[in-house]
């Protein structure tokens, strides 16, 4: 007899499944995708493994959690160290050394932060920041905001960064050494084969029933009024036919070719911060495993960042001071009227998650639904 409905083959869900199978219980996995996976799913193309939803490096400082994604895969040492490109102009990311004397020409740290401390003291506002511009400008000074910062802050937002709120950009990863280690995280790599193997894993277990094209919505009801306790991975306005409104997200296109070269731009990702490109990064698939591709051939993705529109995938939860309101009011809903279904993941728990998060989070709900 199922237990345990599980709405959604990501991370989240598929972590979910697989403890509670340990524990000797029935899933059932539903996935209205053709493929498990989410939006880490991988799948090869010419020998390369391609990310089909965006770039995914996994990271983390918690030792616990690399001890165990490493279970399911064998990780490269991959290190994500992504570069801007500036109307032609190359800068390393995240703003550091190397940066820096691109843009001054100053060798020392002294000199950098000399340099950033007097951009900032030119530029005066009138009390504390009262949008994103004004904190980016103050934290790094103008000549890094117009160049790294403004352009691809304003497209993956979809609005001009006066409109945008100060807490956004609370703080700006600036490193006065020549590291261009994008994290600071001591865990890092992508798995060799790519993710999709790590899910097909985690879900490998006789008491796991899988369904992909399943989804959810179309049998909602006899789904409520069954015996299951539901995990549910999707969104939770929708989960209520927004009946309290919709949230707000940023949705992403993605534009996948195969090129007839060894090597289109020779790094894995790279930004486009200028306004005028239409999209933000270009990212090269094949440098995520070290240039691994049959021979003459390599897979770009150009991302686009898209207003998010009913049935348009949702990427980006946009955490404002009202989308957060309005999505505790819809815990409250849910706490309310659905005692038997927990949510969870980036929609469900409306917030951004790392990979790694995404995992802590679902032990959490493991925790509190075994008592453990």
């Amino acid at each position: 007899m199922i237990k345990y409905l599980v709405v959604g083959s990501g991370l989240f869900g598929s972590v979910f499944a697989n403890e509670a199978a340990k524990r000797g219980n029935s899933v059932k996995v539903i996935e209205k995708r053709s493929h498990i996976g989410g939006n880490i799913y991988t799948h090869e193309i010419e020998g390369i493994q391609v990310h089909e939803y965006g770039a995914h490096i996994f990271h983390t400082s918690s030792k616990e959690i690399w001890d165990y994604i490493n279970k399911f895969a064998i990780f490269n040492n991959y290190i994500n160290s992504p570069i801007a490109n500036y109307k032609g102009e190359i800068y390393n990311l995240p703003f550091n050394m190397n940066t820096f004397n691109k843009l001054w020409g100053v060798i020392t740290p002294r000199e950098a932060k000399n340099k950033i401390e007097s951009q900032k003291e030119s530029f005066v506002i009138d009390g504390n920041p009262k949008n994103l511009e004004e904190q980016a400008i103050s934290l790094i000074g103008p000549d890094v905001y117009e160049k790294l910062v403004k352009g691809y802050t304003e497209k993956q937002w979809g609005k001009s960064a006066k409109d945008l709120p100060s807490f956004i950009i609370r703080r700006l990863p600036v490193r006065f050494t020549y590291n261009n280690n994008y994290f600071n995280d001591p865990y890092q790599g992508i798995p060799i084969g790519g993710y999709t193997q790590i899910i097909e894993r985690l879900l490998d277990n006789d008491l796991i029933q899988v369904e992909t094209n399943n989804d959810f919505f179309d049998n909602k009801e006899k789904y409520l009024k069954s015996d299951y306790k539901i995990i549910f991975t999707g969104m939770i306005d929708q989960f209520f036919d927004y009946k309290l409104g919709e949230l707000e997200y940023r949705s992403l296109k993605f534009n996948t070719e195969v090129l007839n070269q060894d090597n289109y731009q020779g790094n894995a990702v790279v930004n486009y911060t200028d306004s005028e490109t239409p999209f933000t990064r270009i990212i090269e698939h094949k440098h995520f495993e070290f240039g691994k591709s049959n021979k003459g051939k390599t897979v770009i993705t150009h991302e686009y960042p898209a207003k998010w529109n009913r049935g348009d995938e949702p990427y980006y939860p946009i955490n404002n001071k009202s989308n957060k309101e309005l999505y505790s009011k819809y815990v409250k809903v849910a706490r309310e009227e659905c005692p038997n279904v927990v949510f969870g993941g980036r929609l469900g728990q409306y917030r951004y998650y790392n990979m790694d998060q995404t995992i802590m989070a679902a032990f959490q709900v493991v925790k509190r639904e075994f008592g453990e």
